[in-house]
């Protein structure tokens, strides 16, 4: 037995997720071992009452399998429960004491409270939310949870019977996708919202949301866009796009839908009434943005899991952007000193340049990280470790970023030296033309910050920037002779130059270069 692993099973309505994790010493986790397997265990349990036996039999069959992974990973403990579909069953107890007589898994029926607890204490391990209003909402096969906080701290929690196999079996009976049956269903959905929320509606800008309905929807979306992250962990998507996709998902068949680029062909005949309830909560709320947490529930009871049996902290500090950015620098073994005082002069360019060409708060966010991050290919190698930082970053799990974010910094942190952005740079083609140019010019920034750092000593004490006539006028102030950081800067302001359309002139605040 490893005393730093710890296994979590979520059997839902829908499908049964197992993950296994290792703890390390300073309290993160890693997973070693993730494994789903769509059951369908609420399949006709509206109109029976009951889980089928032959739904019955797919879950023990299932989790029998997943009980062989995790005694291979010798784990501490297992942490399994069971949701909607266990909770309505006339013989889900039946059906839990099956599952510790024949697999040998205690599993714990939660409610839908409690279901929305463990969703949100994931979403607090993913997202920076600090002093922000927004709602949480994981959609499984047979309800629908929402909590609404602010913070860190929650203010009301919600389950309402909106699930995907449940809107379906209700409302759309053999596939048929009838408008009529969309009709009934999104009527059917609305009551239920006014009822919950029958005093003054409360509104989000955003929602952060968990479940397979809503991590399919970023797949199709993301396939949509011709965007290739790898992970739909912290993905955005519009409510324009979740209006879209529903509009094209209800005009096809079944069979058509199986082939939808993003959808997995098992999720084909629940999907339109999933997309619907997300669509009509997006509406409720007038939120205009919904931001993906791939991990959901069984995340939240591995956090929870943990904290029980003593392997993290019971009350873990606060943490920012910014600290997980440090925390990954530092496991990379950055030159920390190094890399915040390229971070320093590459903001404060960007600082005295956002009056005359504005790129956002989101952009200078980026480049902080990306700065910081920019020499982390040197844990792999050092002749190509730009090319080690982009791939480094691109797969980091960083807290607080979207995909696009950080595949924004890891081509940022690429091209800090060596070749500019070129159209044969897979990379960077991949982009959108308005985030090629935020690289460009982020990386420009970057690259010239590097290069006023040029032999690692600090000499460089700060910089200004204003434009005049076509020309980028950069001032360096310092207590010593800044000759190689003048040289250092020279070389490496070529993409800066490209990016703004500017010639750059270097100076410091004795004479000119």
């Amino acid at each position: 037995m490893n005393g730093n692993r710890l296994a979590a099973i979520d059997i839902g309505t829908n499908s049964i997720r197992c993950i296994v994790v290792e703890v390390a010493k300073n309290g993160a986790f890693r997973v070693l071992d993730d494994e789903k397997a769509t059951v369908r265990l609420g399949e006709g349990l509206a109109a029976s009452g009951a889980i089928s036996s032959a739904a019955w039999e797919r879950a023990v069959s299932s989790l029998a399998r997943m009980k062989k992974i995790v005694d291979g990973y010798g784990v501490k403990a297992i942490e399994a429960v069971a949701t909607s579909a266990v909770r309505k069953a006339a013989n889900g107890k039946a059906f839990i004491a099956g599952i510790a007589d024949e697999v040998g898994i205690g599993v714990k029926v939660i409610s839908g409270e409690e279901e929305a607890e463990l969703a949100a204490l994931s979403v607090r391990n993913h997202f920076d939310m600090e002093g922000a209003r927004f709602a949480m909402v994981d959609i499984g096969g047979g309800s629908l949870e929402i909590v609404t906080a602010r913070g860190p701290l929650i203010d009301e929690i919600y389950s309402l019977e909106l699930g995907a196999v449940f809107l379906t079996e209700k409302f759309m009976p053999a596939d048929s996708g009838r408008p009529a049956d969309q009709g009934k269903l999104r009527k059917y959905i609305r009551s239920a919202f006014k009822e919950v929320f029958s005093g003054e509606k409360p509104q989000f800008q955003c929602l952060v949301g968990s479940g397979g309905t809503i991590t399919a929807i970023a797949a199709m979306v993301m396939a949509m866009r011709g965007e290739g992250y790898g992970s739909v962990h912290r993905y955005e998507v519009l409510r324009s796009e979740v209006v879209h996709l529903l509009a094209m998902l209800a005009r096809k068949t079944g069979k058509e839908r199986r082939e939808v680029p993003g959808l997995n062909p098992d999720r084909a005949d629940i999907i339109v009434a999933g997309v619907t309830a997300v669509d009509e909560l997006m509406r409720f709320f007038d939120a205009n943005t919904l931001r993906v947490n791939e991990r959901g529930i069984r995340e939240g009871l591995i956090v929870k899991g943990l904290r029980s049996h003593g392997l993290i902290p019971g009350a873990p500090e606060p943490r920012t952007w910014r600290d997980a950015v440090l925390e990954f620098g530092r496991s990379c073994h950055i030159d920390e000193e190094h890399s915040l005082h390229v971070t320093k002069l590459a903001l404060q360019l960007f600082d005295s340049l956002e009056p005359e060409i504005a790129m956002g708060e989101g952009a200078r966010r980026m480049l902080e990280a990306a700065a910081i991050l920019h020499d982390v290919g040197y844990f792999i190698n050092y002749s190509s470790h730009h090319k080690h930082s982009y791939h480094l970053i691109r797969h980091a799990d960083l807290f607080g970023f979207t995909p696009r974010e950080r595949e924004i910094m890891a081509n940022v942190a690429r091209y800090h030296r060596k070749a500019l952005p070129k159209k044969k740079h897979d990379a960077y083609v991949r982009l959108s033309e308005p985030d090629r140019q935020l690289v460009s010019r982020l990386g420009g920034i970057l690259r010239l910050a590097d290069g006023l750092d040029r032999r690692r000593s600090g000499v460089v004490s700060g910089v200004t920037c204003s434009i005049a006539d076509g020309t980028a006028i950069v001032t360096l102030s310092g207590s010593e002779d800044i000759s190689v950081e003048l040289f250092g800067g020279k070389t490496k302001g070529d993409l800066f130059e490209e990016a703004f359309k500017k010639r750059l002139l270097l100076a410091s605040e004795q004479a000119q270069a």
